[in-house]
């Protein structure tokens, strides 16, 4: 139904960060820089224009959002459960648990145009809307409680939080901007993709994983075998149409937010794990995503 080399750039521009950052000169300091530029300017632009420009007609696909809302809290429900286990490194699972619930949108509007065109670029838009505040939030929590930063400040000064919350507000504001405005917002927002991605690649240590290998694969089982399975269900169980399922199974499975290493680095968490997490994330995502939907297409 769909075709794994999409996710191919993306883990190719991680790649390309971790050459640039091995074998130039352009190594750690310069990568540290551009992920502060990532984390505060960038994919905050980036989060407010498109959620500035999702439609919101909640009351038109209110199973749809209800599906994608569910899937989402089941993950948050799930990794955040993964705590409880024996000798589980706190700073390490708080660090981590993003990566089981929080989704790339960019690659979720860019399969989703190939698979159902404008129609399901509606839907994922509302989709990502919805449920990009409930991650940012419920990633920023065990973070900030490890941290001993309190709660409440940390979400109200959390740059991406803060930037979500003021595109929806526009949103239904009806907010709209003169074109240069609009132009300009959109290429800040386009910049933060491959530079994103290339820090995470430069941030990234094969070796982090191996310190808690049972971990990471139970966060990644999350993301890409538990969550998949829970979108099919929850479709099924609420009777959705063929191509309203396809979108709630695509988003379901999709590979974790690349912005999950810069989140972590940022506040004093394990970012060589989530690193790793995203990098390893965005190849089972090759084979996930298709797997899920030829999965949701043979039970119909």
């Amino acid at each position: 139904m769909t075709n794994p080399l999409l996710l191919l750039p993306d883990f190719m521009l991680i790649a390309i960060g971790a050459l640039i950052s091995r074998f130039t000169a352009l190594d750690r300091p310069i990568w540290e820089a551009a992920e502060k530029l990532v984390y505060y300017a960038l994919f905050p632009v980036l989060l407010f224009n498109s959620v500035v420009k999702s439609p919101l007609r909640l009351g038109d696909t209110v199973v749809l959002a209800a599906a994608g809302v569910g899937t989402v809290l089941v993950g948050i429900a799930l990794a955040y459960a993964l705590r409880r286990w024996p000798g589980v490194d706190l700073r390490r699972h708080a660090s981590g648990a993003q990566t089981a619930f929080r989704f790339n949108s960019f690659i979720a509007l860019a399969m989703v145009e190939r698979l159902l065109g404008p129609q399901g670029v509606t839907w994922m838009a509302l989709l990502i809307a919805l449920c990009v505040p409930i991650c940012n939030v419920a990633a920023v929590w065990p973070l900030a409680r490890h941290g001993g930063q309190p709660l409440f400040r940390e979400l109200l000064r959390n740059p991406l939080i803060i930037s979500t919350l003021a595109g929806l507000a526009a949103n239904l504001l009806g907010v709209t901007f003169p074109e240069p405005i609009a132009t300009t917002l959109q290429r800040i927002g386009l910049a933060a993709l491959p530079i994103g991605l290339m820090a995470v690649g430069a941030g990234l240590t094969i070796g982090a994983l191996k310190a808690a290998p049972r971990l990471a694969a139970a966060f990644l089982a999350l993301r890409h075998a538990v969550l998949p399975l829970v979108g099919i269900g929850l479709a099924a169980l609420l009777k959705l149409p063929a191509a309203e399922s396809a979108t709630v199974v695509l988003f379901a499975s999709l590979p974790t937010a690349s912005s999950a290493y810069v989140l972590a680095a940022r506040m004093g968490g394990d970012g060589a794990f989530v690193a790793g997490l995203v990098t390893v994330s965005t190849g089972l995502g090759m084979v996930s995503i298709p797997l899920a939907l030829a999965t949701l297409a043979w039970l119909s």
